[in-house]
């Protein structure tokens, strides 16, 4: 269905190779996993769609190796396997991120979907979200 591509510049100065860990910096795998989601919810309003955006899902991941601070460059790469507009926009897609071309994240199925009619339930159960 298509490709969507993006690269980040690795600074040893980010936020996170500080506490992340003390004398060891890497970065966090949740902040790549979370990566891929976000770029799926930019596509998502860059094609048109609208409301909040949500991570869904994904099914299989994989980390076979690191982002360090003396790295230079992340590259996100996702294949979108199927987009939906109705009843809301949605993407599913698989991702690498790589590292030096060489891939070390690996998900499978990723899922984000853009709601219009989330509201803020103030602590009500989570379970009756809408999605």
């Amino acid at each position: 269905k298509g490709e969507i591509k993006a690269e980040l510049d690795i600074d040893k100065s980010l936020w996170f190779f500080d506490c992340h860990f003390k004398g060891d910096p890497v970065m966090p795998g949740c902040l790549g996993l979370d990566g891929f989601w976000q770029l799926i919810g930019f596509f998502l309003t860059w094609i048109g769609g609208e409301g909040k955006g949500r991570a869904l899902g994904v099914k299989e991941l994989k980390f076979k190796g690191q982002v360090r601070p003396f790295h230079k460059k992340i590259t996100y790469q996702i294949d979108i396997k199927k987009y939906i507009t109705r009843p809301t926009h949605m993407v599913w897609g698989d991702a690498v991120l790589k590292v030096k071309d060489k891939a070390i994240y690996f998900a499978k199925d990723l899922q984000v979907g853009l709601f219009e009619t989330l509201t803020w339930d103030y602590g009500k159960d989570p379970a009756t979200d809408p999605f």
